[in-house]
C-alpha cells in the first residue's frame, strides 16, 4: 500500500512539475497583436477653446517623450492627442518648424508598396530609394491623409498607426480624428515646435 501511495505521489508531483515547466516555457495563453500594443490615452479636446481656435492664432507643439501633440492658442491647450514619432534610425527632427504645405490626400514619394497592373500589392513596405521594383510592378506611395509638411525632406504630420511608441520613418503619425482636427486648424505658416517637452 505504501509503495502504491508513494508511486502515486511521485506521478502526481511529476505531472504537476511538467505542467509548471510547460507554463513557464510557453507562458500564459498568447496575446493577440492588438493586446500587445500599448494603449495611449485618447485625444482630449477643450470644446470652449476649440470654438475660439482659428488657423490664424493656433500653433502646434509635439512632445517626443510623451508621444503627444498639442493644438495650442497662446499657452492654452485646445487639443491633446496621441502620436507616433520616428523610430531609432529615422528619428523625427526636433526644432521649430512651420507648416510648408497642406495636402488632404498626400502620398509618400519615399515609402509604400510595389503593385502590379491590377493594383495587387506584390511587395509591401518598400523604400523607393533602396528597393528595386519586381518586373511588371510600379511604386505606389503610402497614403498620408491630412498631411501637414514640416520639412523639405518630406517629414510631416498625417494619419497613421499609433502603437504607443516611436515607430515611423520620421513623420508624426496621428489618429484619424486628431489628424483632421490639426489639419483643419493649421495653415501654411502655422508654427510647429517638436522636441523633448
Amino acid at each position: 500500500m505504501k509503495r502504491v501511495c508513494l508511486t502515486t505521489i511521485i506521478v502526481v508531483a511529476a505531472v504537476a512539475l511538467a505542467g509548471l515547466a510547460r507554463a513557464q516555457l510557453f507562458g500564459p495563453k498568447m496575446k493577440k497583436p492588438g493586446e500587445l500594443i500599448q494603449k495611449q490615452a485618447p485625444m482630449k479636446v477643450n470644446q470652449d477653446l476649440l470654438k475660439q481656435a482659428t488657423p490664424d492664432i493656433a500653433h502646434i507643439v509635439v512632445s517626443i517623450p510623451k508621444q503627444r501633440a498639442y493644438l495650442m492658442i497662446r499657452e492654452e491647450i485646445v487639443a491633446d492627442a496621441p502620436v507616433s514619432s520616428g523610430k531609432r534610425g529615422h528619428e523625427t527632427p526636433r526644432g521649430h518648424f512651420t507648416v510648408m504645405e497642406k495636402d488632404p490626400n498626400h502620398h509618400s514619394s519615399l515609402y509604400g508598396d510595389f503593385v502590379d497592373g491590377s493594383g495587387r500589392v506584390v511587395r509591401a513596405g518598400v523604400s523607393a530609394h533602396i528597393d528595386s521594383a519586381p518586373s511588371g510592378t510600379h511604386f505606389a506611395g503610402a497614403v498620408m491623409k491630412w498631411f501637414l509638411r514640416l520639412t523639405g525632406e518630406g517629414v510631416g504630420m498625417h494619419i497613421g498607426i499609433l502603437p504607443g511608441y516611436p515607430a515611423s520613418h520620421g513623420c508624426i503619425r496621428e489618429s484619424v480624428d486628431g489628424a483632421k482636427l490639426f489639419y483643419d486648424h493649421a495653415k501654411v505658416g502655422t508654427p510647429v515646435d517638436v522636441g523633448d517637452f
